[in-house]
């Protein structure tokens, strides 16, 4: 592969959704100025009369904007370079663009295959639910065209965060999500959305201030070991040259960015902005930030534990990585036996897994980090088919309390089958991959022995406490009597592409198996 097409590939992935993103901005520019009316009104005598300006209706005909099925385009982009760009890496190694700032190595294929996959999903699911949206009037086309760029933001920033070598444009990248999610948090513009923004803008701005200080404290380190300027904040040559930092300085440092990219993944002490987000933000959107956003965020602590553990030792990221997600997990747990809501319920959902992948980062064996990838991967899709179902539940019984929806097999029987299947994938039912994951998680877990073993054994039995839980609150939403109610197809064929992907994987992962094991090398594996 030249220099120029491993800078295209690593490029295109931001480049073209800010394009498509662009294409939705400037559409809503070309609006026609109304017509200007000129009338007397009646009652108001001739010689007193006074001009009244009447402008009609502003909202222009759909087909003078781009389809909603455009957005599409962004999703394949990034799964064709995400394909090419692990065809690439897997045979010859990482490439890099524009001096290192851009790179992709076989986690960063893998990131992209994950993204595009679940932004593929998500983009599909957005026609029906978006019409649904207008036809009950929560939405205008201005609404429907600001929905769009923001999306196509998002991922264009998500992408940026995955490709780039540089830490500190990594910190840009993620805070660069937290801007753009919440104004597709409050995209409703109700009082409870608006709140969930604000909660969302200031616990995740705290989390990334503690970042910011830990990549300040990495660049101090670096700088003091003698690397130049330029590179300090570089990841290849942190990792190559980690055994010079200063152990006090580089511990504090990764302690701050564990918690502050953990506030993004939805890890404790800084989760609580995500029941709220999830739950308020439109199923779409809620889709692509529980199945992608908390795992780039997680993917962000991957690369600096590397970092640590060959500068500290794999002592403390594990002590740190195991704690943290023994405690989201005991949390996670609690409160989905308390849970009345279906779309908190899946959001809770996201921070019991989001542990299990910390629990597995935690372990650091090459099966468990194996595993961790799958698991983000099983993940993000049968997340991101569980949060575009509930939208359509949503939509047609105009409710997220559990106790008021019933019989949902029976008057919605696709969507209902897909939100039933999903729970079933995140409840790691064979043959999905989550099955295959945590298992291997189990494994690694217990093969490591002394403390790991009993942290393993302790997070299954939480795993058991969700399982239950989620188990009774779905069959009572999916049982009892119904009228069948039509469903369109393009509000069902996304979710079943999504399941069909994650069963597959549970199958055999086939091409992924050396992308698979490569990434979990680069990552510290062994």
């Amino acid at each position: 592969m030249t220099l120029t097409a491993s800078a295209l590939l690593l490029t295109a992935p931001a480049a073209f959704p800010l394009a498509v993103a662009g294409v939705y901005a400037l559409a809503g520019l070309r609006v026609r100025r109304p017509a200007v009316v000129a009338t007397v009104p009646r009652q108001v005598p001739r010689e007193r009369a006074v001009l009244v300006v009447e402008a009609p209706e502003t909202q222009a005909a759909p087909q003078r904007y781009p389809s909603a099925w455009g957005a599409l385009a962004s999703p394949v982009a990034i799964l064709v370079c995400g394909s090419l760009l692990a065809a690439a890496v897997v045979e010859d190694g990482p490439r890099s663009a524009y001096s290192g700032l851009l790179r992709a190595d076989a986690l960063t294929a893998w990131m992209l295959l994950v993204v595009g996959a679940v932004a593929l999903i998500a983009c599909a699911s957005a026609p029906a639910y978006l019409a649904g949206e207008r036809a009950a009037g929560r939405a205008s086309a201005r609404a429907v065209r600001r929905y769009h760029v923001l999306v196509q933001a998002f991922l264009a920033a998500m992408c940026l965060a995955v490709v780039t070598a540089n830490l500190g444009v990594l910190w840009v990248a993620v805070e660069a999500t937290t801007i753009v999610t919440a104004f597709l948090v409050g995209h409703r513009r109700t009082r409870t959305s608006v709140e969930a923004a604000w909660k969302y803008v200031v616990i995740c701005s705290a989390g990334i201030a503690l970042a910011f200080l830990g990549t300040v404290l990495v660049y101090y380190a670096a700088r003091q070991a003698g690397i130049a300027e330029a590179w300090a904040l570089d990841w290849p040559t942190l990792v190559a040259r980690a055994d010079r930092l200063d152990p006090a300085v580089t511990r504090l440092g990764i302690t701050l960015i564990v918690l502050g990219f953990g506030a993004k993944a939805g890890l404790i002490p800084l989760h609580a902005w995500l029941p709220d987000a999830h739950s308020q933000a439109p199923a779409p959107v809620s889709a692509l930030m529980s199945g992608v956003l908390l795992s780039v965020a997680f993917a962000a602590i991957l690369r600096y534990r590397v970092i640590a553990d060959a500068a500290l030792g794999p002592d403390f990221t594990r002590a740190l990585l195991t704690g943290i997600a023994l405690l989201t997990l005991a949390l996670a747990a609690g409160l989905l036996l308390a849970q009345r809501d279906y779309k908190r319920m899946l959001a809770y959902s996201s921070m019991e897994h989001m542990s299990l992948i910390a629990l597995a980062a935690g372990i650091g064996s090459l099966l468990a980090l194996s595993a961790a990838l799958l698991h983000i991967a099983g993940h993000g899709l049968a997340k991101s088919v569980a949060f575009c179902a509930s939208g359509r539940v949503l939509q047609l019984t105009g409710t997220t309390r559990i106790g008021r929806v019933r019989g949902l097999l029976a008057t919605t029987p696709s969507t209902a089958g897909a939100f039933g299947l999903a729970i079933a994938a995140l409840m790691a039912f064979p043959p999905f991959s989550l099955f295959a994951s945590e298992l291997g998680i189990a494994r690694a877990g217990f093969a490591a022995g002394g403390g790991l073993a009993w942290a393993t054994a302790a997070a299954l039995l939480l795993v058991l406490i969700a399982f239950a839980a989620l188990a009774a609150r779905t069959a009572r939403m999916l049982l009892g009597p119904g009228t069948p109610v039509e469903e369109g197809p393009a509000s069902t064929w996304p979710l079943a592409l999504g399941l069909t992907a994650c069963a597959a994987l549970g199958i055999a992962t086939g091409p992924l198996t050396d992308l698979l094991h490569t990434a979990a090398q680069a990552i510290g594996g062994h």
